[in-house]
């Protein structure tokens, strides 16, 4: 649409033999019209090369639960005995033995769903390592204890705890709710 709306224009200043103006403005239509066209196409030409001097990747084999039938085997080249089991296969499936069926087997999966679905022993180490640095913060623990933070404040001790709270009651400390309306004053001692 586009193309042609320019191609009628271009044309009828030609025919009409228009003025410098006109042939300005129809030469400099053409030039745009031609660097637009020669952009796009070279640029469809790289692309095109690119996609297909590239080579993209087959497939990977992944077992997956979730994805029971993968779009690769597992055994990209056959050793001539898998040859043979495959001729076999397609010629006698039904008289093939156990053992042959589990190397068909083989050849098309990695693993089971019996072997997928196996726990691991990844807990073990996941277990270690939780209590190896539950065991360091200790130590460092331990070590603050001794050498950063020195000893407890007087303030904590049990005399002072006891000085503390008959020194609260003694001030009736928040007589309706809390600690005060605890206290039996008359027998001197907490209430039951």
């Amino acid at each position: 649409m586009y193309e042609e709306s320019h191609r009628t224009r271009i044309s009828s200043a030609l025919l009409s033999g228009g003025c410098w103006r006109d042939c300005t403005m129809l030469s400099s239509q053409v030039l745009r019209f031609v660097g637009k066209r020669a952009l796009s196409t070279s640029v469809c030409l790289q692309g095109h090369g690119s996609v297909a001097s590239q080579h993209t990747p087959l497939p990977a084999y992944q077992d997956h639960r979730a994805l029971p039938l993968p779009e690769v085997n597992y055994v990209a080249d056959l050793t001539p005995e898998q040859n043979l089991l495959k001729e076999k296969e397609r010629e006698l499936g039904s008289l093939l033995s156990a053992s042959e069926k589990v190397e068909l087997y083989r050849i098309k999966f990695n693993d089971t769903y019996a072997d997928m679905n196996k726990g691991s022993s990844e807990w073990k180490s996941v277990l270690g390592g939780t209590l190896f640095f539950v065991g360091f913060t200790a130590l460092v623990y331990m070590w603050q204890r001794k050498y950063v933070f020195g000893e407890i404040p007087h303030t904590l001790s049990d005399e002072w705890i006891a000085m503390q709270t008959k020194r609260m009651l003694d001030m009736r400390v928040n007589p309706v709710e809390g600690f005060s309306a605890k206290w039996d004053y008359d027998k001197n001692e907490w209430k039951k």
